[in-house]
């Protein structure tokens, strides 16, 4: 049996002993992810979000915003050293902070925005604004004072921007709620990248709320799967391809399948959460604590027949 060095132990007591990462978009951490497409990774981090970056010869769309202006003068840096084009668009994937609050950072942009997103941030915002601060001294200095964004253009369903050689078509799929009422996906014609929002997640179970509907989540689902995106960019976690959709459409499947049984059967919301927590959840090793399951149980929960 082998022992560790004292080097190799002090190693791995610190790696414990670090802190948590803050939620800060890494400067020079920008990747390409096909010809008119650049992401800025969230390296799995908290309250930090993917963020997108899509060059074409008359306009460059950038996707989310980072929580506050401070991370969104870090992505217009980080936008300046892939595109020199003066007309700049935003799109926010949802009305959270971590997506929305460094919108300020992008003076002279156009920011597009769904109508539900904005009664997301006239009716919601205020209130995760304040827990998000609330989480630490860093997240209340940087969101301290900071306003939600005004929109320069509003869309319903679908909005189709051409950036010229390349066309963003930026959509909706309600009215009935995902992970927020006004989630937007963002799909790449040309270069078939498709930016999701929290309605495809790696690395953690989707954030369902007790009015999500699994089965518009399902649908919505299919319809991105229908796209055949070669890369896909989650809000959060790693970025992948179309397996990425695919999973997260059989977990939502399986989990409204046994809730639906349970919940026929005469189970009680709280019987129905313990049996997917512990039955399904450990079938997704690597989304982290089975409890993340319990919000997407209880939305199907409150759905089914």
């Amino acid at each position: 049996m082998k022992t560790m060095t004292t080097l190799a132990c002090l190693a791995i007591l610190s790696s414990v002993q670090q802190p948590p990462a803050g939620p800060l978009i890494r400067e020079n951490a920008t990747v390409k992810l096909t010809e008119h497409v650049w992401a800025i990774p969230d390296f799995n981090v908290g309250l930090v979000p993917n963020v997108g970056i899509v060059v074409g010869s008359k306009a460059t769309l950038v996707v989310d915003t980072g929580l506050g202006p401070r991370n969104g003068e870090t992505i217009v840096r980080e936008m300046k050293k892939v595109s020199a084009n003066a007309d700049v668009f935003v799109v926010l994937t949802h009305y959270h902070p971590e997506h929305s609050l460094g919108a300020s950072a992008f003076a002279g942009a156009k920011l597009l925005m769904t109508r539900v997103q904005q009664q997301d941030m006239a009716e919601r915002g205020k209130q995760i604004q304040d827990t998000f601060a609330s989480r630490s001294a860093l997240t209340a200095e940087l969101l301290n004072g900071v306003p939600y964004p005004k929109p320069d253009i509003l869309f319903d369903r679908e909005y189709r921007l051409d950036l010229g050689g390349v066309h963003a078509r930026l959509m909706w799929r309600g009215p009935a709620e995902m992970h927020t009422r006004g989630d937007t996906m963002i799909f790449v014609e040309e270069d078939r990248v498709l930016f999701t929002g929290d309605v495809v997640m790696s690395q953690r179970f989707l954030a369902a709320q007790n009015t999500s509907s699994i089965a518009t989540w399902i649908a919505t689902l299919d319809e991105l799967a229908s796209l055949k995106p070669a890369r896909v960019v989650p809000s959060h976690g790693s970025i992948g391809d179309a397996t990425l959709v695919a999973r997260d459409r059989a977990f939502l499947r399986m989990v409204q399948d046994r809730v639906g049984e349970l919940k026929r059967a005469g189970k009680s919301s709280d019987e129905a959460v313990a049996a997917v927590v512990a039955d399904i959840a450990p079938k997704y090793p690597e989304w982290g604590n089975p409890s993340g399951a319990a919000a997407v149980a209880r939305a199907a929960y409150a759905e089914a027949r």
